[in-house]
């Protein structure tokens, strides 16, 4: 009897996944950190004998080099890939066998890279479960535009062949595995529900409902911004990362945290918005350790920038830093724990500013006060309405265009708050006042906002 156990990451919105027999499994698309996978795998009592790539990750480092390394696993990835280590190279047709009547087999589904690779789990010869990577998502496919521009429409045409073929050799209630598209910025679109079979996606993803040219011209004119620490990850995964240290970082005081931010280095702090609007060390950043740090503080922070880490307790910190290595962000030049008052020198005052809801903003309005309203949503969320005489900035452009904002007191909203707490500590680093909008974007309705929409109407 085969099993399939799912190892969830929320922070960059991935899978993985370890499946097997009674004695041997095979992982698929690990994660930077592995002790997780190979703690699973001891929970099972397997052996892990295979560790499967479907393709060279662009949003997250993977592990597998190093499970197969220390596991001694067969190091499954597709053929086609440009990277600079042993591997067993897998090309389409290609089969292992896993454990007794437990079998992989490798899919060619070109589309969200060149050499995509998706992989069937075969029990007694029918198939049990699919591993489609950023191939086949739930609701929708991969991106196809990481790669290279002038191949994108190329591999989306790709995509809609490599849906189709999974569609027509896999039978209806076969279970669909993959490892984006639930809040990865690989997936062309978000995931809806979290499970789902070849036959559902035959009726619900517009790669298997729409001809190729529909698709195609729907997908590329929805997709996203790319995070800019994607141009980093490919090449590390290309050349094969090195282990994690996952040890403490070296603890810093408030003298070090001083130093380190007249250096220019950033401090980040990962407490709650809440707690950093109230008192925070005056220059450091606030990017919530339970919100999406790693994909937020990888996109923002320019690469290579020394981080120093200030948390509640050694287990925020912990969680964080196991974090930030499945983006490359290894080792924090240091870190701080416990009570703000303990982060700034004698003599300082902790730093502070106001949150307020979308009622409040009307409220200031109707009295007629002067501020400037900053939404940092992305482009297609405001698409979708914005509040009148609101000036944008997403977010992942605020710290290079803070200049551009406007003079006067900063009202920062985005769709629910997490954003506005970035995009208001960043304001306040430098200098700005700046009030944090801390509500739902649809209570700026509710408020009585006037919100202009595409078409013009209010």
């Amino acid at each position: 009897m085969f099993f399939v156990d799912t190892l969830e990451f929320e922070g960059l919105g991935n899978r993985s996944y370890l499946a097997g027999g009674s004695d041997a499994a095979v992982v698929v698309d690990p994660p930077r950190d592995i002790d997780q996978v190979m703690a699973a795998a001891a929970r099972r009592g397997v052996r892990i004998a295979f560790v499967a790539e479907t393709h060279v990750h662009n949003d997250y480092v993977t592990g597998g080099l190093e499970l197969a390394r220390l596991t001694g696993a067969r190091y499954l990835v597709p053929a086609a890939a440009h990277v600079s280590f042993e591997r067993t190279p897998v090309a389409d047709g290609d089969t292992v066998t896993v454990d007794e009547g437990l079998a992989l087999r490798a899919l060619a589904t070109p589309g969200h890279t060149p050499h995509h690779t998706s992989y069937a789990l075969t029990e007694g010869g029918r198939g049990v479960a699919v591993f489609t990577g950023g191939s086949l998502l739930i609701g929708t496919v991969g991106r196809p535009d990481l790669v290279e521009p002038r191949l994108t429409e190329q591999l989306a045409r790709a995509q809609h062949a490599s849906a189709h073929r999974l569609a027509d050799e896999l039978d209806d209630e076969v279970p669909v595995l993959p490892t984006h598209g639930f809040g990865s910025f690989c997936s062309s679109s978000q995931a809806e529900g979290d499970a789902t079979t070849i036959g559902r996606e035959r009726e619900t993803n517009d790669a298997l409902t729409l001809d190729v040219d529909t698709f195609v011209t729907r997908m590329l004119a929805g997709l996203e911004d790319v995070p800019a620490y994607y141009a980093h990850m490919a090449p590390a995964n290309a050349a094969g990362p090195a282990p994690v240290d996952l040890t403490p970082p070296r603890r810093a005081d408030a003298e070090e945290i001083a130093s380190r931010l007249a250096a220019g280095e950033w401090v980040v702090d990962l407490r709650s918005r809440t707690a950093f609007a109230e008192g925070h060390v005056a220059g450091s950043f606030n990017f919530e350790g339970e919100g999406k740090l790693a994909t937020y503080l990888a996109w923002l922070i320019p690469w290579g920038r020394p981080v120093t880490l200030l948390a509640e307790d050694p287990e925020q910190l912990a969680a964080a830093q196991r974090e930030l290595t499945r983006v490359g962000i290894d080792r924090p030049g240091a870190a701080a724990t416990g009570d703000p008052a303990g982060w700034i020198r004698e003599g300082e005052r902790l730093a502070s500013f106001p949150r307020a809801r979308f009622a409040d903003l009307a409220d200031v309005r109707e009295r007629g006060d002067d501020v400037v309203v900053l939404d940092v949503r992305r482009g297609s969320e405001r698409a979708g309405g914005r509040i009148d005489g609101s000036v944008h900035i997403p977010i992942h452009e605020l710290y290079g265009r803070v200049g551009d904002v406007p003079p006067g007191t900063v009202w920062v909203h985005c769709a629910g708050g997490m954003r506005a707490a970035i995009a208001a500590s960043l304001l306040d680093a430098a200098g700005r006042d700046v009030v944090a909008v801390d509500d739902g974007f649809d209570a700026a309705t509710e408020a009585g906002l006037t919100l202009t929409r595409p078409d013009g109407a209010d």
